[in-house]
């Protein structure tokens, strides 16, 4: 199933984007990911529940400069969908912040994580 493509963007040049590709639903964060985005990543996150389907979910945080709470229960939203709904997920080359967070959180190692090299952690 399609998925429309969506592309929401904040005053300060942070955002979110939602698209369907051939390998799956990617979901692309950049800059600062925090408060800010809430509700375009609600947007995007009912976009993705009602797409996923078994279609693997890439979440691609490699431009992120920020994030906080916000973007962190964000992400762990699509991990939990993809969990109950069997459903690969993966977040695509993490920046330091992004890695740093989720680790801190305690949750850094439970999603999987792919790099730009190909190497899977």
């Amino acid at each position: 199933m399609n998925l429309e493509q969506t592309d929401q963007r904040t005053a300060a040049g942070s955002g979110i984007s939602c698209r369907s590709t051939p390998e799956g639903t990617v979901v692309t964060l950049w800059g600062e990911v925090d408060a800010a985005l809430r509700e375009a990543a609600s947007e995007v996150m009912a976009m993705v529940a009602v797409h996923t389907a078994g279609v693997p979910i890439v979440i691609d945080a490699s431009e992120v400069t920020f994030i906080d709470s916000s973007g962190v229960a964000f992400i762990l939203q699509v991990y939990v969908l993809a969990q109950e709904t069997g459903t690969p997920m993966r977040l695509r080359d993490p920046s330091d912040p992004v890695v740093e967070v989720l680790t801190m959180v305690g949750i850094g190692d439970r999603i999987p994580v792919e790099r730009l090299d190909g190497e899977a952690c």
